[in-house]
């Protein structure tokens, strides 16, 4: 069943306020720096979609959104994540079901994140991911976005 009051709770947007992570050995570090910027949005109807990115991100030489070497292709993916999908809410954690993806091995794949509300803030930790090749935990923080 689900909790209208937490998923009433959860539905909007979403602006990104922290993200770190943290390996087993307690170092911290950002994957997109300091700084990163990025979007939560959950629909009453179900549906998800986050994105996070570097706030520095360099710009292609060309215009063109098809062009750009292989350089600044792969640079923008390292500074970039965005995918979207379904979500439910089970007890403390909230799913997602993902079904378009910047990294396609995600795709078809549920990705949990525990959560709890601090006053305007929505704080996200996911179980443990492997990240740079090892187990991390990413604790992410949003503000609920409002527009005045």
């Amino acid at each position: 069943m689900i909790n209208t009051k937490v998923k009433n709770q959860l539905v909007g947007t979403w602006r990104l306020v922290s993200y770190e992570i943290q390996d087993t050995e307690g170092q911290v570090s950002y994957p997109y720096g300091q700084d990163a910027i990025g979007y939560l949005v959950y629909t009453h109807d179900g549906f998800m979609s986050a994105t996070l990115t570097n706030k520095q991100r360099p710009r292609f030489i060309s215009e063109d959104p098809t062009g750009g070497s292989l350089e600044e292709k792969a640079q923008a993916t390292q500074t970039y994540l965005a995918y979207c999908g379904r979500y439910e809410i089970q007890d403390n954690q909230v799913v997602h079901h993902i079904e378009a993806s910047l990294f396609p091995n995600w795709i078809g794949v549920d990705q949990q994140r525990f959560f709890e509300f601090e006053k305007d803030r929505l704080l996200l930790k996911t179980p443990p991911l492997l990240v740079g090749g090892k187990g991390q935990v990413a604790y992410l923080i949003w503000e609920r976005y409002l527009i005045v």
